[in-house]
């Protein structure tokens, strides 16, 4: 009959691996017991899903661009990385974190010492890969965005192309980096897009670039996320002005729209020589000096004034989009303690749901498991053709999977 191990249907599997993935387990259970007969438990539920995803890396490494694809694209190749965490079960946590969990690396037995974290969480990383057509946009337009002024005329801006999105708390970021741009090669392999790789300054993450673009060789533009950089210039002005101001608003305002126009060190040479002048002491300075720092070591990533001229985005909303969705509205539920194996299908199958991709990568999945779980039991692994039914048999009829 074509069964899987487990002995539910594939439909029943298609079902519950839905249901998992937007619903909690206990949730997928009433589900499956209100819309089909099968009795499905608790247990069950997670091993149908992790069933579920096991063709989710061969699916994409299978699939092709053709050029016609190529041609529909924009011309701007659009990356960006994330890590989040996820609370874990204690046997699935890495080992560092593990023996804080236990306690061994703790100063304290009976509680935890301020900054000492909580020892429950596994960084999964989230990618981002897409194509985009340019939209042109004035550091004058970034700020009435953010000012929240709307212009009749203004045209909306392009939608991501061809968006996929996916997160693995099993593979490591590199790992997971190297698929982006594996998964990016094959959308430009006669490299004809300028790529950018939006990240929100996170060194570890940025090395992972260096080293994954280095790998490809592909020359890519870092750039760092907008948002990111506009909330340590808020920090940094309430230095000066009270918060919840209009001068603190236009403050911050001003000299983000200098930062657009690429004068990143007079920003930092104007706001540390402003605290000097007013006579800060070290502690009232520290969001300011802790600003003119991240803003110096990153300077070569806030080319905002480039990206802007040739129609790039230079903000991480996608990721954000992205981690939000894959992470947050499922695996983050109060309460919730995942294990290795049932959140990476999880996340499989929401990436999966959200790029649009589940349809197609169901039908690889069941042909897959007729292979596995059918063609497999026969000699040279070629099931006998099914035979049409015969005026004698008329009341059978050929059943498809």
């Amino acid at each position: 009959m074509n069964l899987a191990p487990s002995q539910f249907s594939l439909e029943v599997e298609r079902r519950v691996a839905l249901g998992a993935a937007r619903n909690s387990f206990d949730a997928t259970v009433e589900l499956i017991a209100q819309t089909t007969r099968a009795g499905v438990a608790k247990r069950q539920v997670e091993e149908l899903a992790r069933r579920a995803a096991v063709d989710f890396d061969e699916f994409y490494a299978r699939r092709e661009f053709d050029s016609d694809h190529a041609t529909e694209m924009g011309p701007l190749m659009i990356l960006s990385f994330d890590q989040k965490g996820i609370v874990m079960r204690k046997e699935d946590l890495l080992d560092a974190t593990r023996k804080i969990a236990d306690g061994e690396a703790r100063k304290l037995q009976s509680r935890r010492c301020k900054g000492e974290p909580h020892g429950r969480k596994r960084m999964a990383a989230v990618a981002a890969v897409y194509t985009i057509q340019p939209h042109k946009r004035s550091a004058a337009d970034i700020i009435k965005g953010l000012r929240h002024i709307r212009d009749a005329k203004q045209k909306q801006g392009p939608k991501p192309e061809l968006k996929r999105l996916w997160a693995s708390v099993d593979q490591s970021p590199l790992d997971v980096i190297r698929a982006a741009f594996a998964e990016a090669l094959k959308r430009d392999r006669m490299s004809e897009k300028r790529w950018i790789v939006l990240i929100d300054g996170d060194r570890k993450l940025e090395r992972w670039v260096k080293r994954a673009a280095e790998e490809f060789g592909v020359a890519v533009t870092l750039g760092l996320d907008l948002i990111h950089a506009l909330q340590y210039l808020w920090k940094a002005g309430m230095a000066f002005h009270a918060e919840g101001t209009p001068a603190l608003e236009n403050w911050v305002l001003d000299r983000l729209q200098r930062v657009l126009d690429g004068k990143v060190s007079d920003v930092v040479a104007g706001m540390t020589r402003s605290a000097t002048l007013q006579g800060l002491t070290k502690e009232q300075r520290k969001p300011v000096d802790c600003c003119a720092l991240y803003f110096l070591r990153r300077k070569y990533m806030m080319r905002y004034d480039e990206l802007l001229a040739i129609g790039a985005p230079v903000a991480t909303g996608v990721i954000e989009g992205g981690c939000k969705y894959l992470i947050n509205d499922r695996l983050d539920v109060t309460g919730a303690r995942w294990s290795l194996l049932g959140a990476e299908a999880v996340l499989c199958i929401r990436a999966l749901v959200t790029s649009g991709d589940f349809d197609e990568y169901w039908r690889l999945h069941e042909d897959n498991e007729r292979h596995r779980n059918h063609a497999t039991e026969y000699l040279d692994q070629r099931p006998p053709p099914v035979a049409l039914p015969s005026r004698r048999t008329r009341h059978l009829r050929v059943v498809n999977g």
